[in-house]
């Protein structure tokens, strides 16, 4: 088996393992800041935005450190650094006395971010061009199905051990995948700039600058519109399950909805992007989800909601991937780490701004406006591509 295989299915399970563990706080959240003193539902969402957002704009600082460190140490270092930093600090979280403190550690999660980054980037340098969109739609799967089905994972440990089990269980998660790792994973790192490059050189040296900005927006609006929902999701499952005694479990089955259609989706619009192009798999998954969000403001029980979810996760699986692979093939090899650095940045201010505008809106108009108002970002997210991306690269073809 070639090297970009094994290696392929090494960081799968890796960051499928690393995402659902950090997934699985996701329906919790909510309910641990409750537990920890807070009773308001309207300060919970605001603060439950608060407390997962702050972690992705900590990371966006972070990102392209790490990507540059990526470049210049290797990939695998990365991965290793990641996975067992998160690892301790996700455990620490099961003993959070206050709100304060959590959000203390998780601002100190996003310091550590890094894994999927460097997991991405050493897949994508050695992956040939041909085979590159299957490669990175499949690793897609894993980040995504792995968030997605987390949540279940979540509410059952909430069930039978309680909110406190769901940090500890999984730290224990993140420390399997750094063991798999380190044990598996093999990389022929070979440095090929051996000068530090500043921001402005390694900017100078990119080729097709316009596109690669349009793709860093295009990932930044994806970011904001997905994960603007993240912080309601829980609360509106109890609003629409009757104040359920089962509250975590069936937001966490609402989460994972999507991530089982991301598991069926992803890798065909991977291989379907490697034939007809990714702008084109991209802008039609793009109209897809901006449809498909607007029902959800609509639905009359929980069971609804999950159908909607899923519908959206077979759009969504060729979203993130497509800017991946597009990336990809424009950037060169020795770029790669910080290129997908600064993306991931781009990507982690947007889980910021969509979960702290998600809670927000939620706060002050009301659950059902998050939608419509994420599908109107959507909209204008497949406009923008069909004009600087869709059109740009039809023309190069």
């Amino acid at each position: 088996m070639e090297m970009w295989k094994k290696n392929l299915i090494v960081c799968w399970f890796g960051i499928f393992v690393a995402a659902i563990g950090m997934s699985q706080i996701a329906p919790v959240l909510p309910l641990y800041i409750q537990h920890l003193g807070v009773q308001d539902t309207a300060t919970i969402t605001k603060i439950s935005g608060i407390a997962f957002g702050i972690t992705f704009i900590i990371s966006a600082i972070f990102s392209p450190i790490w990507g540059s460190a990526a470049d210049k140490y290797g990939r695998k270092p990365m991965i290793l650094r990641a996975s067992l930093g998160m690892a301790i600090t996700i455990g620490c979280m099961g003993f959070a006395p206050n709100v304060y403190i959590l959000i203390g550690l998780r601002l100190l999660q996003g310091v550590i971010t890094g894994y999927s980054t460097a997991c991405t980037a050493l897949i994508a340098t050695q992956t040939d061009k041909e085979h590159a969109g299957y490669a990175l739609g499949t690793l897609s799967t894993a980040s995504i199905a792995g968030s997605l089905l987390g949540p279940t994972v979540g509410g059952f440990i909430d069930e039978i051990l309680g909110l406190q089990s769901v940090f500890f269980i999984t730290g224990a998660l993140l420390l399997i995948s750094f063991i798999t790792t380190l044990i598996f994973v093999k990389e022929s790192f070979v440095r090929e700039e051996k000068k530090v490059l500043t921001i402005e050189e390694v900017w100078s040296t990119v080729p097709q600058k316009s596109l690669t900005v349009t793709m860093f927006l295009t990932f930044f609006i994806l970011s904001v519109a997905l994960y603007s929902v993240e912080p309601i999701v829980t609360i509106y499952v109890k609003q629409l399950s009757n104040n359920s005694s089962h509250i975590a479990l069936l937001a966490g089955i609402t989460f994972s909805a999507s991530g089982l259609a991301n598991i069926i989706a992803a890798p065909r619009l991977g291989k379907l992007s490697d034939k007809i192009g990714a702008h084109k798999v991209m802008l039609a998954c793009l109209i897809g989800a901006v449809i498909i969000f607007i029902p959800q403001a609509f639905v009359q029980n929980t069971w609804q909601l999950m159908g909607l979810r899923f519908l959206l996760g077979l759009a969504s699986a060729g979203l993130n991937p497509s800017v991946n692979i597009i990336l990809k093939k424009i950037t060169p090899s020795s770029l790669t780490g910080r290129v997908f650095g600064f993306n991931m940045s781009a990507g982690y201010l947007g889980v910021f701004g969509g979960s702290v505008l998600g809670g927000q809106i939620a706060g002050i108009l009301g659950m059902q406006y998050v939608f419509f108002i994420t599908s109107a970002l959507l909209l204008a997210n497949a406009i923008w591509v069909y004009f600087k991306v869709y059109k740009k690269l039809n023309l190069n073809e």
